[in-house]
């Protein structure tokens, strides 16, 4: 043990010495955290957001430093950020980076859920976040919070419960009335996401799921709702908001967007509806308070009634192909507003 705190020790000093070395001090210095390794549900449409934010915060006069630990994108290529961490993306991790270059700020809304999930830690260690602030990040991300939220905007979602056991998820479920959409919270790309039609399907997914899943957070239950699933990605300074397009998915709602086919313009959902989306996407990126990119998913029903499925206070996988679709360069334009413009 003692041998290996020696190495860390001379590799920890060996890599501020060249932090030193190279570091340019007069530039503020922004750390990018990527969206670490790329796996089912999470794709190199976050990583195109990262080199995007990098070469705006370049474009700034900042010394952009990259933390992603993957070596099959673009981000992780030598000459992407001004400095490159090929480290995992954990506060272990990120503290010992944060250490060594003693940076002014860091951005988490450009590498998925697996970034925007160290946004609590950055916040409990007093390391200014560029954009959208820990605190909304929960409220958005917490299922108790954002319902007041959507309550105080007089948005309607499907009901739903949060659940931790399998009791809990049977009396749910009673109570809501079959068929409900579960899954966890604080998860990536729909993971572990079912329709559960019967109590059997409920007992099973329970199963399943306390076994695999971390169960500090709960499982989320919410009324099935047969309709057409629509999303925007869309950009807020605290006063003003761009929506460049509302999407449409091809598949059923409950089928994940990851793995659902989406259309840019429109092509079934009436213009009364376009207009539901676009005020509900302004009071909830206010109301949140959003400083940079949000994506939001919508259920339209038959009687073309719009519930809220959930917002990610971040980008999401729809970010590259809205901006090639439409020519707004989302990630651009995000990274200049969670510089001040």
């Amino acid at each position: 043990v003692g041998s290996e705190m020696c190495i860390r020790d001379r590799f920890i000093a060996a890599r501020e010495a060249e932090a030193a070395a190279n570091g340019q001090p007069k530039k503020k210095k922004v750390l990018v955290f990527g969206s670490g390794p790329i796996r089912i549900g999470q794709g190199i449409e976050f990583d195109y957001c990262s080199v995007h934010c990098v070469w705006t915060l370049k474009k700034h006069g900042c010394e952009a430093i990259l933390v992603n630990n993957n070596p099959e994108t673009v981000s992780t290529d030598f000459d992407t950020g001004d400095r490159l961490y090929f480290d995992p993306l954990n506060p272990e991790s990120v503290d010992n980076i944060i250490a060594t270059e003693k940076p002014d700020a860091c951005v988490v809304q450009f590498g998925g859920q697996t970034a925007i999930k160290l946004a609590k830690h950055m916040d409990e260690i007093g390391l200014p976040i560029l954009g959208t602030p820990a605190d909304a990040i929960d409220e958005a991300e917490d299922r108790e919070r954002f319902d007041e939220l959507l309550e105080r905007c007089n948005i309607p979602r499907a009901p739903g419960r949060t659940v931790f056991n399998l009791e809990e998820a049977l009396a749910a479920a009673d109570e809501i009335g079959l068929p409900v959409l579960m899954r966890p919270s604080y998860v990536l790309g729909g993971q572990n996401m079912i329709v559960a039609y019967t109590k059997a399907d409920v007992i099973e997914y329970m199963g399943v799921i306390t076994e695999h899943v971390d169960m500090d957070h709960p499982v989320l239950l919410d009324k099935y709702i047969m309709g057409t699933e629509c999303e925007v990605d869309a950009i807020c300074d605290g006063e003003n908001f761009l929506i460049p397009g509302v999407m449409e998915q091809i598949e059923r709602t409950g089928v994940h967007s990851g793995d659902s086919i989406s259309v840019y313009p429109p092509f079934s959902i009436s213009d009364k509806v376009k207009g539901t989306i676009l005020t509900y996407a302004k009071k909830l990126g206010l109301g949140i308070g959003i400083v940079g990119l949000y994506n939001i998913q919508f259920i339209v029903d038959k009687s073309d009634h719009v519930y809220i499925i959930e917002v990610n206070p971040r980008s999401s996988r729809t970010v590259p192909f809205l901006s090639k679709a439409t020519g707004y360069q989302l990630a651009d334009i995000a990274t200049n507003v969670i510089l001040g413009t």
